[in-house]
């Protein structure tokens, strides 16, 4: 039995712990696959690398609105591809892997941990016991159970990244988030693409009129297929077709592709960390427990990121892990986490960011609030690109003037949405935010007419 001061189990965000001020700890790290976890290897960094080149692409093909003429030829995935991974994403993770390996306080356990009892967990038959516990160990593609699915040529977002050759033919099983990115890479890059999802609108989380926006968008682009049941897949050729029922109206449909990426969500690891054993609590989904000091019910075991969130995102479980440090270091004076003001994005084709309450929360909550909002195509900026679907939205209190929520779906919206972000943190006011100079013609004036408009 090796025992340490702290075990931490996973590497994604779990590996940004154990810094200088841990020098002084035993520290035995635990990762089955590679440091940097999914957001690194599998996730937000090389997914945007590859919307870009979809982004390129794309404007290529559509210069002639702009009186400029030119031809997209073709894309070349496998250039691509190794551009990301080959000479970005793997030197990376290998260097961070070998720096982790290194330490001498450190020891480094390459497999999967599962508990074996409320304080021992097993890596690669061999036992491990810590003082201080740290689970980290993030989620994996949920693979939902249709008729012969298992038997079609299928991949998810851990796997469609590294494909070998770009399909002619990709089909999309979900509507979230991966599907609106990757849909908006393949089909930049020239695939055809089709969407098959349960939902009547894209980004179902996102408040409803850029749900509607960007559902309407990707029609244009996509054969998208909404309140998709009944779906059955089968072997064909070199690819496969699916069968099922789709619309409001149930109406019976057919569509074959090369490939398919299965989007439908993810699901934590805390089943193969077998954290019943350990009598750790976990919600009906699986996800871990925790306190605003991401403290779990069994003491000095601490859990964060993916395998406790109901929001997914790598920016919360970096902040999460400062959180978690500073406990393991401070416990008598424990930091907590602010989830309140979490925001999100979506790098697809408009992109999509928000942060706080959709204006369906409100309402369904009962919340008085103000909304403002501000096309694109008002803003001289807009003009330059000829935007007629782009929108910034704010939802204020009329009570405080504070923002409860905001929503931009449009280009840059990811960074036109930070100095709402600050402001609803730093709780400033919607005027105040609104009174500051803004640079003319840049595109953020969409968010200071957005917030004027909410007066």
């Amino acid at each position: 039995m090796d025992e340490f001061d702290l075990v931490i189990v996973g590497g994604g965000s779990g590996n940004t712990i154990p810094d200088e001020r841990f020098d002084d700890w035993s520290i035995g790290f635990v990762e089955r696959d590679l440091v940097g976890g999914t957001c690194l290897n599998r996730g937000c960094v090389p997914s945007k690398m590859f919307v870009h080149a979809a982004d390129i692409a794309s404007t290529m093909k559509h210069g002639e609105r702009f009186g400029v003429h030119g031809t997209f030829e073709r894309a070349d995935w496998p250039a691509i591809r190794d551009r990301v991974f080959a000479h970005r994403i793997d030197p990376a993770v290998a260097d961070g892997e070998r720096y982790r390996a290194s330490r001498p306080n450190t020891t480094y356990f390459k497999g999967s941990a599962s508990f074996v009892d409320g304080t021992t967990l097993e890596v690669n038959d061999q036992r491990i016991r810590g003082r201080k516990l740290v689970l980290a160990a993030g989620s994996r593609p949920f693979v939902p159970d249709l008729p012969g699915l298992a038997d079609v040529p299928h991949l998810t977002s851990d796997t469609i990244m590294r494909l070998d050759d770009l399909p002619e033919r990709l089909m999309i099983l979900g509507g979230g988030v991966i599907a609106a990115e990757m849909a908006h890479v393949f089909d930049g890059l020239g695939a055809q693409v089709t969407i098959v999802m349960r939902g009547s609108h894209m980004l179902g989380g996102e408040d409803e009129e850029v749900q509607e926006v960007f559902t309407a968008i990707a029609r244009e682009r996509f054969d998208v297929l909404t309140h998709a049941r009944d779906l059955s897949f089968a072997s064909s050729g070199d690819g496969f077709d699916v069968r099922g029922t789709h619309g409001a109206d149930g109406a019976s449909f057919a569509r074959s592709a090369d490939l398919l990426l299965v989007a439908t969500g993810r699901v934590p690891n805390s089943d193969q960390l077998r954290t019943d054993i350990a009598g750790i609590e976990t919600d009906e989904m699986g996800r871990v427990i925790v306190n605003e000091r991401l403290e779990t019910n069994v003491p000095d075991v601490l859990a964060f990121g993916d395998l406790t969130a109901h929001h997914p995102l790598k920016h919360l479980a970096n902040a999460e892990a400062k959180v978690v440090a500073h406990n393991l270091l401070h416990p008598d004076d424990p930091h907590t986490v602010d989830r309140q003001h979490h925001p999100r994005a979506v790098f697809g084709s408009p992109q999509v960011a928000a942060v706080g309450m959709t204006e369906d929360e409100l309402r369904g909550e009962h919340v008085p609030h103000l909304v403002g909002r501000y096309a694109y195509g008002s803003t001289a900026y807009g003009w330059a690109t000829e935007d007629t679907t782009s929108f910034a939205k704010v939802l204020v209190s009329p009570a405080t003037g504070l923002l409860l929520g905001a929503h931009i779906v449009g280009p840059h919206a990811s960074t036109l949405i930070q100095p709402l972000i600050q402001a609803m943190t730093l709780r400033t006011t919607a005027q105040q935010v609104a009174e500051i100079m803004y640079i003319h013609p840049a595109l953020s004036e969409v968010v200071e007419n957005a917030l004027l408009a909410a007066r």
